[in-house]
């Protein structure tokens, strides 16, 4: 392996950490700019299509949707494969997510066993996420109130 691949590997775990880090605190725009203009979202929920985004203005709409229903994210990465190629890269990375949600005064955590699928590309000297695959594999909701 070498030196330059080595540097790629660790710019694009850095790309999937930053989307984890981004989307925890809820700063969607500042996320946004890991993807390409023309990104292509998919999340699967076991085998059940919940979601087809096209487009960055698209995806920020549907990420800012969905965080204001949130009080809280936390997401741990995993493990991260790739297999690269000159200016474009595929990967499949794991991630446990947990969201604290409110409702009817009653608060509530879901565990997401989640792994996504990537293409990333080399855009401008930055790695970006071209297309995303996630995976909901496990989900697992409970209520938390004392």
């Amino acid at each position: 392996m070498t030196i330059e691949t080595l540097k790629i590997k660790e710019e694009l775990r850095g790309l999937i950490d930053d989307y984890a880090s981004l989307g925890d605190e809820k700063r969607i725009s500042e996320q946004m700019d890991l993807f390409t203009p023309d990104v292509t979202y998919k999340v699967y929920m076991n085998d059940f299509l919940a979601a087809d985004i096209s487009g960055r203005r698209q995806l920020e709409e549907e990420f800012n949707g969905h965080a204001s229903q949130v009080k809280t994210y936390f997401t741990l990465n995993g493990q991260h494969k790739v297999n690269i190629n000159s200016n474009d890269a595929t990967g499949v990375s794991f991630s446990q997510i947990k969201m604290i949600r409110e409702n009817d005064g009653k608060v509530f955590i879901t565990d997401y066993s989640v792994r996504y699928n990537d293409t990333y590309v080399l855009n401008d000297a930055k790695w970006k996420i071209k297309d995303r695959v996630g995976y909901f594999v496990i989900v697992e909701t409970r209520n938390i109130d004392n």
